[in-house]
C-alpha cells in the first residue's frame, strides 16, 4: 500500500533522545516502512512553547542535521521540489511551532533555503505570530504574523493551522491567498477538544481547496482517551459527510502523542487500512484518505 503521513514527532524525538530515525523503538523509523510500496513521511521540527530567539533556531539546525546525517538516508529522498516526490520513499521537513522564525521575517528565506515545506503557525501558546489554541483570550495574528503568511506563500511554504486558536485560524483565513491545511486536527463535532476543528474551520479549510490530516493522538479522538479504530472511523466518517472526500488525509501525530494501542506503530497503518475496507469503505476512497490527497497537494502546493 501507499502512505502518506502529514505529521510526525519522530526527528525531534530522535534528536533529543540522540537515537537513529533508520532503527528505534519509536513509532516511526526508516526500517518499518519497508512495507510500503510508497511512503511519504512529515518530519516535523517541534518547536515547544518555552523556545525563542537564538535557542529555537538551534533546535531546529539541529533536527534538521539529525535528518542529513542519518545512516542509511539515501534509502529517502528528502523532498526539495514537486518532482521529488517520484521517489518510493521520501521525507517531507516541517517546523511544528512559528516561535522559529524569532520574530525575524528574513528567517522564512532560511526555511525555505533548508527546505521546510510546512509551517504551522503555533504550538499550543503565544508566539511572535499569534495566538495557539492554549491562550486564554487570543488576540490572533500579529502584524509580524501578517507579514509570515504573505512571505510563506512566496516562498511555497504551506501554512497549517493545527494548534492555533480559532482567532488566529479566521485572521488567516483572511490573509491568505493559497489553500491552508490542518496537519493533524480531528472533529470537534465528535470530541470537543480545543485543538480540533469545529464544522465551520474545517469547511473553510475544504473550500479553499486545503487539506486536514486525521491524527491518532487518543485524547483528540475521545475525551476519555480511551481511543480505537472506531474512533477514528468517526471522524472521518462525519468528515465525508461534510464533502471531505477530497480534503481528508492523515496526520498521525507519532511519537509526539499517546495513541491507541491498535495504532501505536507504522506497521499497523495497514491494519488501519483494511478497517476501513471491512467497515465497506471503497478502496478509491481509503486510498485517497491515506494518500493520493496529501500527495496531490503537496505536488500541487510545494515550490
Amino acid at each position: 500500500m501507499k502512505f502518506f503521513d502529514l505529521h510526525c514527532d519522530t526527528l525531534y524525538r530522535a534528536y533529543k533522545e540522540n537515537k537513529s530515525i533508520y532503527k528505534n523503538d519509536f513509532h516511526v523509523s526508516f526500517e518499518k516502512s519497508k512495507r510500503f510500496e510508497k511512503y511519504i513521511q512529515c518530519f516535523a521540527a517541534w518547536i515547544p512553547d518555552e523556545y525563542r530567539g537564538i535557542k529555537a533556531l538551534n533546535l531546529f539546525n539541529g533536527c534538521i542535521n539529525k535528518l542529513q546525517n542519518e545512516p542509511k538516508k539515501s534509502e529517502f529522498n528528502i523532498v526539495k521540489k514537486p518532482n521529488d516526490f517520484s521517489g518510493g520513499k521520501c521525507a517531507v521537513i516541517t517546523v511544528e511551532g512559528g516561535a522559529v522564525l524569532a520574530g525575524d521575517i528574513q528567517k522564512v528565506k532560511y526555511l525555505a533555503e533548508n527546505n521546510v515545506k510546512i509551517i504551522t503557525l503555533t504550538w499550543n501558546g503565544k508566539c511572535e505570530i499569534g495566538d495557539g489554541c492554549g491562550v486564554i483570550c487570543p488576540e490572533g495574528i500579529t502584524k509580524f504574523g501578517e507579514q509570515v503568511v504573505k512571505k510563506m506563500e512566496a516562498y511555497g511554504i504551506i501554512i497549517d493551522v493545527s494548534h492555533a486558536s480559532e482567532k488566529l485560524f479566521y485572521d488567516v483565513s483572511k490573509i491568505a491567498n493559497k489553500p491552508f491545511i490542518a496537519t493533524h486536527s480531528n472533529s470537534y463535532s465528535i470530541c470537543p477538544h480545543k485543538r480540533n476543528l469545529t464544522d465551520s474551520q474545517f469547511l473553510e479549510i475544504k473550500n479553499r481547496g486545503g487539506v486536514v490530516g486525521i491524527t491518532f493522538c487518543s485524547e483528540f479522538l475521545n475525551l476519555n482517551k480511551k481511543a480505537g479504530f472506531d474512533d477514528i472511523v468517526k471522524h472521518v466518517e462525519h468528515f465525508l459527510e461534510l464533502g471531505g472526500e477530497d480534503t481528508l488525509s492523515i496526520g498521525s501525530d507519532f511519537d509526539g502523542a499517546e495513541v491507541p494501542s491498535e495504532i501505536n506503530s507504522l506497521e499497523k497503518i495497514e491494519n488501519l487500512y483494511e478497517y476501513f475496507l471491512k467497515k465497506n469503505y471503497k478502496e478509491n476512497l481509503v486510498k485517497k484518505l491515506f494518500f493520493e490527497n496529501a500527495y496531490e497537494f503537496m505536488k500541487l502546493h510545494i515550490k
